[in-house]
């Protein structure tokens, strides 16, 4: 037994920052964590996947080595290998975590937590359970997990049927492969898969893949990926599966087209669901909402005395940095200090497909939707001079300003780059800048962010270099 100012209830990226900043704050922090310290998102997320993505730009970089100039041999890519080197940058990620948390004498409790009496927490851990209690509040930060599509016949097997999970230890790509699911996760492993010579087929049930995206952002990767050879299908309804052994059958329809696809493995990529289930919720009072997350508060507050909720387990976007954030602005309210809440309306996307894709703020579709009067501004990586320079031409910044005063509704972009290229609109919407300002700004020349300055130039009818 031991007592806390504050425990948290999982060391993901929303409950280790929560935790880190706590400490930084002068409070005494437990976090209790099962597994390795980074959550899903250092261990079986964002981070072994971007490290698998990066293999795949280099395959694709290294087939068109000859046009720079380089001559190289034939090409041959081992699934094996890269997915070995991105469990060693997952691995390395958890330990730095650890680091940090001694760094800041924040204490890891290992095992599986549960919600006791007030503000009490039971950890269990090779068959012994001890109670520990915090004195000023308990953080739920227990995350997110994968789930298959049973309606559709497709429970995860974790050998022909499988997740992202499985996804990022094979040890070598499939033939074929069927990725149910073109939000982020399906159209990331599309592209992984397809760099490294598997036939990929890339079902969607909306209209069109990344549907939360722009709908530019989705037609530009769309054409992007059937270039390359992936098989799009969108408005796809599965109508019957038959899972075998080494291969599995999938029949659906495609507009108003009935049609069969047999793939060694098919990878569901179609959400997540919050981990809220034997937490002890319900007899601690915390409630949930109908879309089964934990019910907060702009402060992060449950509906129990004492006991707040951070990161997927709090609802959408369910997206890291998100969950960071209210990690540091929970623990703030924790500590009584001065502290801004959530922006929600400023949280950048990005997905690290090739083309990249990032966003931030509203859509057109969304801004039709509530009969905002605004001005595109665009303009197309193609006349990028530094875009040329490494033949990464595909793309365009898309810049929605408020027709009135300039202020930046959204912001979208595709192209190589993308989610580092974003965060200077991010910036600029957190200070409320409008185009004007943007383009006063100079840009250094030749930089794929000249793009950015030239969209807001676009957007007032001044366009230079297109």
């Amino acid at each position: 037994m031991a007592q806390y100012d504050v425990i948290f209830l999982g060391g993901g990226p929303a409950g280790y920052v929560g935790a880190i900043r706590c400490a930084q704050l002068g409070l005494s922090v437990g976090v209790v964590e099962r597994e390795g310290l980074g959550g899903t998102c250092v261990l079986w997320g964002c981070i072994p996947a971007k490290a698998l993505l990066e293999a795949a730009s280099i395959a694709t970089k290294v087939k068109h080595a000859a046009e720079f100039g380089v001559t190289t041999g034939e090409v041959k890519t081992d699934y094996g290998v890269a997915m070995k080197r991105s469990r060693d940058v997952s691995t390395k990620n958890s330990k730095g975590v650890e680091f940090l948390f001694k760094k800041n004498k924040v204490t890891w409790i290992k095992g599986t937590g549960t919600l006791g009496k007030g503000k009490s927490v039971s950890v269990t851990a090779d068959g012994k359970t001890e109670v520990h209690t915090a004195t000023k509040a308990v953080v739920i930060s227990t995350g997110s997990r994968v789930k298959g599509l049973p309606q559709a016949g497709l429970e995860l097997n974790k050998t022909t049927v499988i997740s992202s999970d499985e996804a990022l230890i094979l040890d070598k790509a499939p033939k074929s492969i069927a990725i149910v699911g073109a939000g982020a996760v399906g159209c990331e492993f599309a592209d992984v898969f397809n760099a490294f010579g598997a036939k990929v087929t890339l079902l969607e049930v909306a209209p069109r893949i990344l549907p939360l995206e722009d709908e530019d952002s989705s037609a530009e990767v769309a054409r992007s990926f059937k270039k390359r050879g992936i098989d799009v299908v969108v408005g796809a309804k599965l109508s019957a599966t038959k899972v075998g052994k080494d291969s599995v059958k999938i029949s659906l329809e495609a507009q108003g087209a009935r049609q069969e696809i047999e793939v060694e493995k098919v990878l569901v990529a179609a959400g997540r669901a919050a981990n809220v289930e034997n937490l002890g919720l319900k007899e601690a009072g915390v409630q949930l909402t109908e879309r089964g997350f934990i019910k907060v508060t702009p402060k992060l507050e449950t509906t129990a005395p004492g006991i707040y909720a951070i990161g997927d387990v709090a609802g959408p976007p369910m997206l890291a940095h998100k969950g960071e954030r209210e990690g540091m602005v929970v623990a703030e309210v924790i500590a009584g200090k001065s502290h801004h809440l959530v922006n929600y309306g400023n949280i950048p996307n990005a997905t690290y497909c090739h083309p990249e894709v990032a966003s931030i703020g509203a859509t057109e579709a969304q801004l039709k939707e509530k009969k905002v009067e605004y001005k595109v501004g665009k303009f197309p990586f193609s006349a990028n001079g530094r875009a040329r320079t490494s033949g990464e031409t595909e793309g365009f910044v898309k810049i929605l300003r408020d027709a009135k005063y300039g202020e930046i509704l959204g912001a979208h972009i595709v192209g190589a780059h993308a989610t580092e290229l974003i965060h200077e609109l991010a910036v600029a919407r957190e200070n409320e800048f409008t185009v004007e300002e943007i383009e006063l700004a100079i840009h250094a020349h030749p930089t794929l962010s000249e793009a950015i300055a030239e969209a807001t130039l676009d957007a007032m009818g001044r366009m230079i270099h297109a």
